[in-house]
């Protein structure tokens, strides 16, 4: 049995540098950051916090700029990594600690990686789970995803790139959109080999909805959970979780200074060998001793998919519990 939510969680909103930060935090000892992804929220970590208190320490999951309770800017400009990093650095500040381990999923890892590389004095150590590290440099980004899917489909991250244009496929139904893509991403109900790829639309007025998973929902979310994902997204719309994907030629930008630059710091990563963004980034894994050189490990779980830490809870729990212990020496 995973740990579950309890009445220890605490809530608290501190100051960013676009406003305000919405925070849960669980437990006492070392400061522990886990950063969500795309589309989720700090409950993301839900399993996480009570387990890393248990452990000793004090684990502190946030809404990203964008999401939940946490200040929503307007411009697609403000959720460049620069800023996304600056509001972890502000987080750790506001809690009164030095420095922190951070650990990241999905869009959370890039965030992750891009703290531990801007503020090695702050973030100690990094875990990455899902998408591995990549290092700043190469072709401008949307560029590279332009070309992917070829005459007939169109790659998600170049769909999410023109204003509006997602939004109104998801929000008339935010539910039955989100239940769809996390299914369509889960081990236990993504599409089969051969079935049209949930990563891609079909040119002209396909949607992604079209090749999500129908009437099937995966172990790992309950209807309680969906209702809550479901409200935070119907309260704030998408278009600050999307700016993330809106802002990759600015990062391009931003971090060229730091082209092919390695995270120094003792890291971790877990994947999953059913999700596509550890599968599509094999080389990045093969690149890990030039690339993470401090890297402790890297566990690929057999059979699960993207939603790693939820999931596979407990198996994230106890990966990530050893390594932090390693780190307290």
């Amino acid at each position: 049995m995973h740990p579950e939510p309890s009445a220890a969680l605490r809530h608290r909103t501190v100051e960013g540098p676009a406003g305000r930060l919405h925070l849960v935090e669980q437990g006492a000892g070392p400061l522990v950051l886990l950063v969500h992804g795309f589309p989720e929220s700090w409950y993301s970590w839900r399993h996480q916090l009570p387990a890393l208190a248990a452990a000793g320490y004090r684990a502190v999951a946030l809404d990203v700029r964008g999401y939940g309770r946490s200040s929503r800017p307007a411009a697609a400009d403000a959720y460049r990594l620069r800023d996304l990093v600056e509001d972890n650095v502000a987080v750790v500040r506001a809690l009164g600690a030095e420095s922190a381990v951070v650990v990241g999923h999905d869009w959370g890892s890039n965030i992750a990686a891009t703290s531990a590389l801007l503020h090695p004095g702050v973030f100690r150590a990094v875990a990455l789970l899902s998408v591995p590290y990549a290092p700043p440099g190469g072709p401008r980004p949307s560029d590279v995803f332009g070309r992917i899917g070829g005459p007939e489909q169109e790659f998600y991250v170049s769909y999410f790139q023109q204003p509006g244009r997602a939004e109104a496929e998801i929000e008339p139904d935010v539910r039955g959109w989100l239940a769809g893509f996390y299914a369509a991403l889960s081990a236990d109900t993504m599409p089969a080999g051969g079935e049209p790829d949930p990563h891609f639309v079909t040119r002209g007025d396909g949607r992604l909805r079209d090749r999500f998973p129908a009437g099937v929902r995966p172990g790992w979310l309950s209807e309680d959970d969906l209702d809550f994902y479901a409200g935070e997204f119907e309260r704030t719309g998408l278009t600050g979780a999307l700016n993330r994907y809106r802002a990759m030629d600015r990062d391009w930008e931003d971090l060229a200074a730091h082209r092919g630059a390695p995270v120094e710091q003792p890291s971790l990563f877990i994947g999953g060998t059913s999700d596509a963004s550890t599968t599509w980034m094999a080389d990045a894994i093969d690149a890990f001793p030039t690339t993470l050189p401090a890297l402790s490990a890297s566990h690929l779980l057999d059979g699960c998919g993207h939603w790693i830490q939820q999931e596979r809870p407990d198996e994230v729990n106890r990966l990530l519990t050893g390594w932090l212990d390693t780190l307290r020496g």
